[in-house]
């Protein structure tokens, strides 16, 4: 096994670093450009999302959407159920039909519960059926700890949901729909006459922000799905378990900021991975390019930024044939402590024969005069 070693020297000037904490229950904060967990507490714990999850309903209906099975100017009926339900409403009336595009709206901007039973009936006929495509929906887009029993995140014991599964949700929302996730930024939404402000507080102190969706329960206190881009970056921040929307609001900035403002996105300069030549034995060619399939980027706090070391780390010696696209190495983000932060695989850049039998001989003799000597490269 041989570790190589390519220590970044990156200077910053900065203010001392304020470490981040929440007094949420549960919290994640992450960094899309890296795909980096700044910070988490309780991610994995079971809660409940209240209206959080209705962004799985949502992407039930963008993902329909793209697939052309339905079009936003389509017209669900409104049933008795729908139009009864209480909490948060976008304000249907019974036997009225309304637009997909405004039933979306109606779930998004103003949290209706009533958009939401009208989608589901729409779609699966019930409720019940519609949570049970969502289930199906949740396993394949890479959720592992959610199980849903309503549209609305209506509070119910068994309907919970981790920070990090509705991370992903967010996530995939983001990267499948760029097109349909600007209805996420809308401040406002005007139906039946009632004009209704957008329960996201980052929407109105952070003029960076475009999403997502805030929850209220009894069952799991006031929680906040929250996306802000500025400049080449993209944070997302999930709380949950706070006490008042006021706290809420505070929490949300407070983390969105530390995020931007406290943390550093260190990149790996792809030419430092191709310049390493790695050894092959038996092969036509001594020498083998690697290359990754993604940018080698971590985001770490500004004052940890000059502690951060890169390794490359592989079985020695490679052996002939190699083929191209063959992953060969990986390379280690570690801190000053050695602990391993990530990982990414590196991949053969071109094939390699191995030598013939005469060559392989007389490589093999040379090797047993000459030793390592053999591999040493004018660089």
């Amino acid at each position: 096994m041989k570790i190589i070693n390519i220590t970044l020297f990156i200077l910053f000037f900065f203010k001392p670093l304020i470490a981040i904490e929440s007094i949420a229950k549960q919290a994640i904060v992450y960094d899309m450009q890296t795909n980096s967990i700044i910070y988490e507490k309780n991610a994995d714990e079971l809660m409940s999302p209240s209206s959080m999850s209705k962004l799985l309903t949502v992407y039930y209906v963008f993902k329909k959407l793209k697939n052309g099975e339905i079009s936003l100017n389509d017209k669900f009926k409104v049933s008795k159920k729908a139009w009864k339900k209480g909490g948060s409403k976008m304000f249907i009336s019974e036997n009225s039909l309304v637009s997909i595009e405004d039933l979306l709206r109606g779930i998004i901007v103003q949290s209706g519960n009533d958009a939401c039973i009208t989608i589901a009936e729409g779609f699966s006929g019930t409720e019940s059926n519609f949570a049970g495509e969502l289930n199906l929906l949740a396993k394949e887009i890479g959720l592992e700890n959610s199980n849903f029993t309503n549209s609305t995140g209506w509070p119910d014991p068994e309907h919970l949901t981790t920070t990090r599964d509705l991370l992903k949700i967010a996530i995939r929302t983001i990267n499948d729909f760029p097109e349909l996730y600007k209805y996420y930024a809308e401040k406002e939404f005007t139906y039946n006459k009632i004009r209704q402000i957008n329960r996201n507080p980052l929407l109105f102190v952070d003029p960076n922000a475009d999403g997502l969706k805030t929850g209220h329960t009894s069952l799991g206190g006031y929680g906040l799905i929250a996306s802000s881009k500025r400049l080449n970056r993209r944070i997302i921040l999930i709380v949950n378990g706070l006490n008042s929307s006021k706290e809420r609001k505070f929490e949300s900035k407070k983390l969105m900021d530390a995020a931007f403002f406290q943390y550093k996105n260190v990149n790996l300069d792809q030419k430092i991975i191709s310049d390493e030549n790695i050894f092959v034995w038996n092969g036509v060619k001594k020498n083998l390019k690697l290359y990754s399939k993604e940018d080698i980027n971590i985001t770490v706090p500004k004052l940890l930024v000059n502690e951060i070391k890169f390794y490359i780390k592989y079985k020695s010696p490679v052996s002939a044939p190699v083929e191209k696209d063959s992953e060969i190495a990986v390379i280690l983000v570690k801190n000053k402590k050695g602990e391993i932060l990530k990982r990414f695989p590196l991949f053969a850049f071109e094939n390699i024969n191995e030598m013939n039998f005469v060559k392989k001989i007389f490589f093999k003799f040379k090797y047993l005069i000459f030793g390592d000597s053999l591999y040493q490269t004018k660089k």
